[in-house]
């Protein structure tokens, strides 16, 4: 397993992957000021709202203590954007790696398996679709573990376990449904879940380094393709033919 590790992150300096890197990285960041923006919105108007029916409700005199009541929500405001923006990391590169995975995929197997049969792209459809589902149930772990931040970085390891889940299971899916139908690809997971969380600490970590987690999408794939090398070609390696998927 630190073996694939190690080829994921030297191939990540190659120039085919720089490429690809350029482009997943703008998108993530592209990605990540439209959400900003959509919350900073949401946020300003709910405070705004709340604002004016204090007014009203306590009278002309309350606004000066309300104008500082709102720039301290402003400021917290801003923080949580900036905190929710590292936190929501893993479903903003889940999202890209469905868009960028079969070419990152395919440089890979071409690098280290040019003797093998290469993987079949997974239809557009199917790869955003499966990107879109962690990317919310990314979310979803974010906002269920957001409460417990505040019991001595208990929150933090269950995100970050959690997000060891959700990374594992995307992008070893991603990389096995270019080999597998989609159920078969998903049976393979699970038959393997013990090693594929193991692997999914690893795009964990990687994604909790700031700025470095832009790069995830290409590691977390080149990693999941080593991997389900391995873990598929035990004493199978039928497995490793391709199959158009469903």
């Amino acid at each position: 397993m630190l073996a694939a590790a190690i080829k994921a992150l030297a191939q990540m300096f190659t120039p085919p992957f720089r490429s690809i890197l350029l482009r997943s990285v703008g998108l993530a960041i592209v990605i990540l000021i439209v959400l900003g923006i959509g919350v900073y919105q949401v946020l300003a108007w709910l405070t705004g709202a709340g604002e004016t029916w204090a007014e009203g409700t306590f009278g002309p005199g309350s606004q000066g203590p309300l104008l500082m009541l709102v720039k301290l929500l402003a400021v917290a405001f801003s923080l949580g954007i900036v905190v929710g923006a590292v936190f929501l990391m893993p479903a903003v590169t889940a999202l890209v790696a469905s868009l960028f995975g079969d070419e990152i995929a395919e440089h890979v197997e071409q690098e280290h398996y040019p003797l093998d049969p290469p993987g079949v792209a997974l239809p557009l459809g199917r790869a955003i679709l499966e990107g879109v589902k962690t990317a919310v149930l990314a979310v979803v772990v974010y906002l269920v573990c957001a409460p417990f931040l505040l019991f001595a970085g208990f929150g933090v390891v269950l995100f970050f376990v959690a997000t060891a889940w959700l990374l594992g299971r995307e992008y070893f899916e991603l990389a096995a449904m270019r080999f597998h139908p989609v159920a078969e690809a998903k049976m393979l997971r699970r038959r393997h879940g013990g090693t594929v969380f193991v692997a999914g600490l690893f795009i964990a970590g990687f994604v909790s380094i700031p700025i470095v987690n832009l790069a995830t999408p290409l590691f977390g794939t080149a990693f999941m393709v080593h991997m389900h090398k391995r873990l598929a070609g035990r004493g199978r390696p039928e497995l490793l033919e391709p199959t158009r998927n469903a």
